[in-house]
């Protein structure tokens, strides 16, 4: 469990191992459907080629490889950013995280990201606030393998979103949630795999995570929410396997009643994961389900991390947006 007091809350200036990682994440889908949202705010991103290729030097210090991950997704396309950028560009506080020119702030009673990012592959703004507004919080804390190096926080199962961008311009509100890790070592080191889902209810939530271990074994966990944060473990339902992804061919499982799921739409198709919407019927009760899929054996790939630059561009020692480190450039280091 988690013992640090309520006034450090949400703890971004919590410490961080070297090599280690702590991120908040969270997600939501509009009311009707139409749109979605994830963002992540890291300190020591855990995917970063460039953290991955300091850890390979010496004990690597995770302030020097921040960055706040931005996707929104609607019919009319996707908008994605994720800027890494360097301890002297992040400041942070118990109740505020700032990288570059976004930040992340709670309030007392909601959680505001402010955003000023560029987006990849093509190079548009991104622009505007989100707002999460909890419905109650939790400091409940689980251990995700044996030794207590990786830590899982659900933080705000049941929480209402509000989206106001002015770049591009979009405005909407929807079912959210958010949690956090937080890890002494790099993921890879410890999982080979996992899946994550989560459903938005009329009475709470319900989270589904479950993971193999490198070594052997695995965790599973499937809790029920309520709306005052009151967290109640089930016996989760039987394995019901998906597709895999279209172009990547990431595995994909979820539980669900009766071992049978379906994929709604694919959000994420990369090397590594993949990010989806689910229709299944769970606790008897039809739901839709934000659902991931990570493979870690796909990660340590010696190709991905190639790939990665492209998608996680690296700021040089300034705040403002735009002085990235080139694919290029990358490419001429590591050979």
């Amino acid at each position: 469990m988690n013992h640090q007091p309520f006034e450090k809350f949400p703890h971004f200036d919590q410490p961080v191992a070297a090599n280690g990682y702590a991120w908040w994440y969270v997600d939501a889908v509009s009311d009707d459907g139409s749109e979605a949202l994830t963002l992540i705010a890291f300190v020591g991103s855990v995917f970063s080629p460039y953290y991955a290729r300091a850890r390979r030097r010496a004990p690597a210090d995770p302030m020097e490889h921040c960055a706040i991950n931005a996707v929104f997704y609607s019919r009319r396309g996707k908008r994605w950013a994720m800027t890494e950028r360097p301890g002297r560009a992040v400041h942070r506080s118990a109740h505020s995280l700032e990288i570059g020119p976004s930040s992340v702030v709670w309030d007392g009673s909601s959680l505001i990201f402010q955003l000023d990012e560029l987006t990849v592959p093509l190079p548009t703004r991104l622009r505007g606030q989100v707002r999460i507004w909890p419905t109650a919080v939790t400091l409940n804390e689980f251990a995700l393998d044996r030794h207590g190096q990786h830590h899982w926080r659900p933080i705000a199962p049941c929480a209402r979103v509000e989206v106001n961008l002015s770049h591009p311009r979009r405005q909407w509100s929807g079912q959210g949630y958010w949690d956090s890790n937080i890890g002494t070592r790099p993921l890879e080191q410890d999982f080979d795999s996992w899946n994550w889902s989560r459903a938005s209810q009329a009475e709470g939530a319900v989270i589904l995570y479950e993971g193999s271990y490198r070594d052997t074994g695995c965790f599973s966990l499937a809790l029920n929410a309520d709306r005052d944060g009151n967290l109640t473990p089930f016996t989760p339902p039987a394995p019901a396997t998906l597709a895999a992804t279209r172009w990547w061919r990431i595995a994909r499982q979820t539980r669900a009643d009766g071992g049978a799921a379906e994929v709604v739409s694919t959000l994420e198709d990369t090397p590594f994961y993949s990010r989806s919407l689910l229709t299944k019927s769970l606790l008897n009760r039809p739901v839709t389900m934000v659902h991931e899929s990570l493979s870690m054996t796909r990660f340590r790939s010696a190709w991905v991390p190639r790939l990665l630059p492209f998608r996680m561009p690296r700021a040089g020692f300034s705040s403002r947006p735009g002085k990235l480190v080139k694919p290029e450039s990358f490419r001429s280091r590591v050979r």
